[in-house]
C-alpha cells in the first residue's frame, strides 16, 4: 500500500468508526494527557521528548490496532515508511529538517570562534539596540532556512556574549524566541510544526508561506522593533560571556534527536486520527485558538500532530497554527528555541514567565481580532 501524505490519512480516516467509541477514547485521550502533561510536571520526561514521544506514538498506533481501527498490516507499514521519511524529506524533495540542522549545525562547529569578535564589534560600531533589531530580525527570517534549531543556537551564544544585566539578557532571548519560533514556520524545514502540518496536509514546500506570511512577516518586524526599544534600556556590565564550543558528537545527536522527534510526531499525529475526526476537525476556528494555548506548557509541534488534518479548512488551519506559535513562546517549553536559550543562560521557568507571558498575550488578542473580527467579519 503505497500512500503517504493526505492519502494515508484519508485512509486512516475511512477507518474511523461515526461515533466516538469509549475503548478508543479512553486509550487515546490517556495518551493525549499523558503528552500534554509529563513533559510538564517531570524533569526526566522534559529531558527525554524523543523517546518519550516516541513511546506515545507507538502505544497510540497498538491501540488504535487493538481497538480495530487500524487492523490492516500494510496501512501500519504506510504509517511507520512516513515516519521514517518525513524527517529527511519533505513535499518529494531529497532533503528536510535533519539533514538542513546537521549542515548548519556543522557550519557553526567550525566557525563559531570568529563569532565572539564579530558580535563585539558590531556592538561597538551599531551599538546595543540596533544590533539586537537586526539579530531578533534577521535570524526570525531565516529560522525558516536553516531551522530554529540552528537559530536558536546562534541566538543563545550571541546572547551569552553579550556585556548587559541578565534581566535584559533574559529580555533579548525570550522577544527574539517569540521571532525565530513565528518566522520558522514558513517553510517545512524551518521547525517540527511546520514539517509535520506540511506533511499531513499534503501541501507544497511555500505552502506555510502562502498561509501565514502575511502574519508572521509583519509580527517578526513588530518583535524586532520592541527588541530595540527594550535594549535602549540594558545596562553594560563588564563581565564578558563565555563562548561554548559544542563538540561535533553533539552536533551529530541533535540531528539524530530531530530525526527522531519528528517521526515519532508522525506517528503521534497518526494514532490520534480519530480524536481529530470526532473533536478538533469540527471546532470552529476561534474556539482552536484559545484551546492551543496550552502550547505555552506543551511544545506546539505535539499539538499539530494531533490537530492538523485535511478535513479542516484553510481557516481553521491558520487559526490553529497562530495560535500555537504564539502560545509556544510565553513559557520554556512551548518551543525549541525557548528551550535551547534556557538551557544555555539557565533561565528559569519564572524568569522567562515574567516577561514570555504578558508578550504572549498582547499578541494572542491582537492576532485574534484580526484573524477572527476584521477578516471574517469586517472582511478586512
Amino acid at each position: 500500500m503505497a500512500l503517504e501524505g493526505p492519502e494515508l490519512m484519508q485512509e486512516i480516516m475511512k477507518r474511523v468508526p461515526e461515533n466516538p467509541q469509549p475503548d478508543v477514547l479512553i486509550g487515546l485521550g490517556t495518551i493525549l494527557v499523558l503528552v500534554l502533561v509529563l513533559p510538564f510536571i517531570s524533569k526526566k520526561v522534559e529531558e527525554n521528548l524523543e523517546p518519550f514521544f516516541l513511546a506515545m506514538g507507538l502505544i497510540g498506533i497498538a491501540v488504535n490496532y487493538a481497538t480495530g481501527i487500524l487492523r490492516e498490516h500494510e496501512l501500519i507499514i504506510a504509517i511507520f515508511k512516513t515516519a521514517a521519511k518525513t524527517p529527511v524529506s519533505i513535499a518529494g524533495l531529497p532533503i528536510g529538517i535533519t539533514q538542513v540542522v546537521l549542515i548548519a549545525g556543522l557550519a557553526f562547529y567550525y566557525y563559531n570562534k570568529k563569532l565572539k569578535e564579530i558580535v563585539n564589534s558590531l556592538v561597538e560600531k551599531y551599538g546595543l539596540p540596533a544590533f539586537a533589531l537586526a539579530v531578533t530580525l534577521i535570524l526570525g527570517m531565516i529560522s525558516s532556512i536553516i531551522s530554529v534549531i540552528v537559530s536558536a543556537v546562534i541566538l543563545a551564544e550571541i546572547a551569552a556574549i553579550l556585556k548587559i544585566d541578565r534581566k535584559s539578557k533574559i529580555e533579548f532571548i525570550v522577544i527574539a524566541s517569540f521571532s525565530l519560533g513565528l518566522g520558522a514556520a514558513l517553510t517545512p524545514v524551518g521547525e517540527p510544526l511546520s514539517t509535520i502540518a506540511v506533511s499531513k496536509l499534503g501541501e507544497s514546500f511555500d505552502y506555510l508561506l502562502r498561509l501565514l506570511g502575511a502574519y508572521i512577516i509583519p509580527a517578526v518586524f513588530v518583535l524586532s522593533l520592541y527588541a530595540w526599544y527594550r535594549m535602549k534600556k540594558a545596562e553594560i556590565v563588564s563581565e564578558e560571556g563565555a563562548i561554548h564550543v559544542e563538540s561535533l558528537r553533539n552536533v551529530v545527536y541533535r540531528a539524530v534527536k530531530v530525526y527522531m522527534f519528528v517521526a515519532a510526531l508522525e506517528l503521534l499525529g497518526a494514532s490520534l486520527i480519530p480524536l481529530t475526526v470526532w473533536y478538533f476537525s469540527k471546532m470552529e476556528s476561534w474556539m482552536l485558538y484559545w484551546v492551543n494555548t496550552i502550547s505555552a506548557v506543551v511544545d506546539n509541534a505535539t499539538l499539530t500532530a494531533a490537530e492538523i488534518s485535511p478535513l479542516m479548512t484553510p481557516e481553521q488551519i491558520r487559526s490553529a497554527l497562530m495560535s500555537l506559535l504564539i502560545s509556544g513562546g510565553m513559557l520554556i517549553p512551548g518551543n525549541i528555541p525557548n528551550i535551547v536559550a534556557a538551557g544555555r543562560l539557565r533561565i528559569s521557568m519564572k524568569e522567562w514567565a515574567r516577561i514570555g507571558v504578558p508578550i504572549g498575550v498582547v499578541m494572542l488578542f491582537a492576532f485574534f481580532v484580526i484573524l477572527h473580527v476584521l477578516e471574517l467579519h469586517i472582511g478586512f
